[in-house]
């Protein structure tokens, strides 16, 4: 079975509905660009950048050159990539409704997500 990039990413936004958390994705990078999500920077960028490297045509290791290891470190970087981003999410929409639901007399201490 031959595998593309294309096909890799298909597997991975499908990844614990990442599909469904795509605009939370979008949303908590705006807020933390306008600086009210508090979030340390490396948290936000590692998993974009290893988003753009399996997107992009340039590799480390070139498919063409190298089938197997080339799809193999495409897929070493989706599997670090997409859980410390859908995590990253979460805290990003638990950030949110405390945020949201929090008013002066009302206060979220606890939360759990639930799948």
């Amino acid at each position: 079975m031959k595998y593309s990039k294309l096909n890799l990413a298909k597997e991975a936004i499908n990844h614990k509905g990442f599909v469904k958390k795509i605009p939370d994705i979008f949303r908590m990078v705006k807020m933390w660009k306008k600086g009210l999500y508090p979030v340390s920077s490396i948290d936000m960028i590692l998993p974009l950048l290893g988003l753009l490297y399996v997107i992009s045509p340039i590799d480390l290791l070139p498919e063409v050159a190298i089938p197997v290891l080339g799809v193999l470190d495409d897929l070493a970087v989706l599997s670090l990539t997409i859980p410390k981003l859908i995590k990253e999410v979460d805290k990003f929409l638990l950030w949110e409704a405390e945020r949201e639901y929090s008013s002066g007399d009302t206060k979220l201490i606890d939360a759990q997500i639930l799948k």
